[in-house]
């Protein structure tokens, strides 16, 4: 997101560019391109959930980023391998006193 100054940099090239008397219409109009946009991506979404069924009737279009996807699946297998380490942990037993420990020969 441009912050203030970005913006006010912007505003004064388009007042230099364009003039200050068409500018007024050049916002109207980005703001027409800016909404008949979003209805098209609202429209296609809608039509992809119709046309996938009620199975898939939350689904959104960002759900649909490769880059979310691979997020989604790392975050899950991170939390499983973390949940398999927290039951090791509590499954190890203490030796009782004299015991001798296992010996693992594929460990040395």
């Amino acid at each position: 997101m441009p912050g203030f100054l970005e913006l006010v940099v912007i505003a004064f090239v388009a007042i230099v560019v364009f003039g200050p008397d068409k500018l007024p219409d050049l916002a109207k109009q980005a703001g027409q391109l800016i909404r008949k946009g979003r209805n098209l991506a609202n429209n296609a979404r809608d039509e992809l959930r119709t046309e996938l069924g009620p199975a898939y009737s939350d689904l959104e279009l960002r759900d649909l980023d490769p880059r979310a996807v691979v997020r989604k699946h790392i975050l899950e297998a991170m939390e499983e391998a973390d949940e398999e380490e927290r039951k090791a942990r509590t499954a190890q037993r203490t030796l009782a006193e004299g015991e001798v420990p296992p010996y693992d020969t594929e460990a040395t």
